[in-house]
């Protein structure tokens, strides 16, 4: 149904306009009478045998949403609904902050991808906190994913992190460090071995303070080399995290894609998602689950459009999945498709 009628529609209009129309209007309808038992029934498939322990968590099934689509938190009771598993808010930083200048969010259809520069746009910490803590859902496990303000120097990052740490611990159930989205200026320096280990040291004491600390977990790059990823397993065991999230969007732009290069330039900067990154994704992926000798559980991110390709990041070693750009282009039918692949 999504991809008959309400994707053809919801592409006709920009990127952004889609996103907050879609928001929107399913705010209101599941506001409805009888409306959240329409969609469970439509898409949220259970068994007992999709249940996964992972850092310490239950999780009702492996498949998740990334974060990204509710940066602000503002659709998790609905979300849960369609048989996520788990939803990943953010990315949330301290003070709100717009993002970046509009247009900011391209389709690519010809190659089901997306280019994003949006900047970590988002309400703020304290106000997204507020916003989780009005819930009515308490049962489905929220991930909070927290950066800094476009306006910190790198040498304040950690401040910025530990500060969103903070404000979201009470509401959320893990927590991932983003330090390499595209989108920031300079952030991705901050995966550099020894500012990097700086900032997860900062962020893990805080936690680690708590009465119960949060699973702490770090989200990568695509576009890291082999000696960079094993810096990664290094920093993961030295600062104790609990896994990795592999991986963000890509800088690169292959040249298999099929949008003509003249229309893919004009986009301009941004992460590329979809199916283009599907590949090297389950290939980072398969890279850190051989070298940590399967000791450190992955969340497997990248190019999921199908429950092909879910499977494929589950053998690569995940122990969970997330959807993002797969979700917008084949619609929430996708996580059911999943989840009944893995009972088969």
């Amino acid at each position: 149904m999504y991809k008959q009628f309400a994707k053809p529609l919801l592409f006709k209009l920009d990127a952004e306009r889609a996103h907050h129309f879609t928001f929107d209007n399913l705010k209101r309808a599941a506001g409805l009478p009888g409306a959240k038992s329409v969609l469970r029934g439509l898409y949220d498939y259970q068994h007992p045998s999709l249940a996964r322990e992972v850092f310490g968590l239950k999780f009702p099934n492996p498949v998740g949403l990334a974060a990204g689509l509710d940066k602000n938190a503002v659709l998790t009771d609905e979300l849960a609904t369609m048989g996520f598993g788990f939803v990943e808010i953010g990315t949330v930083t301290p003070r709100p902050q717009p993002g970046n200048p509009q247009p900011r969010l391209f389709r690519l259809p010809q190659d089901e991808a997306l280019i994003n520069r949006m900047g970590f746009n988002n309400d703020g910490a304290t106000v997204v906190a507020e916003r989780l803590s009005q819930r009515k859902n308490r049962q489905l496990i929220i991930g909070g994913n927290i950066g800094k303000n476009k306006d910190t120097p790198n040498e304040q990052a950690a401040q910025d992190y530990v500060a969103a740490y903070e404000a979201l611990a009470e509401e959320v159930d893990y927590f991932v460090v983003n330090v390499s989205s595209p989108n920031t200026p300079g952030l991705r320096e901050l995966q550099d071995k020894k500012p990097l280990i700086s900032l997860l040291q900062a962020v893990q004491e805080r936690n680690q303070a708590r009465a119960t600390p949060r699973p702490l977990l770090l989200k990568i790059a695509p576009d890291l080399t082999d000696a960079q990823l094993d810096d990664i397993l290094e920093i993961a065991r030295e600062t104790k995290l609990s896994g990795l999230v592999a991986t963000n969007t890509t800088i690169a732009r292959p040249e298999s894609l099929r949008t003509p290069a003249a229309t893919v330039a004009a986009h301009g900067a941004g992460g590329l998602s979809g199916r283009p990154l599907r590949e090297r994704a389950t290939e980072v992926v398969r890279y850190l689950h051989r070298h940590s000798q399967g000791g450190l559980p992955i969340i497997g991110a990248g190019g999921i459009h199908s429950a092909q390709d879910a499977l494929d990041k589950l053998a690569a070693g995940a122990s969970l999945v997330q959807l993002y750009t797969g979700f917008i282009y084949e619609g929430p039918g996708l996580v059911s498709q999943i989840n009944r692949a893995l009972v088969r």
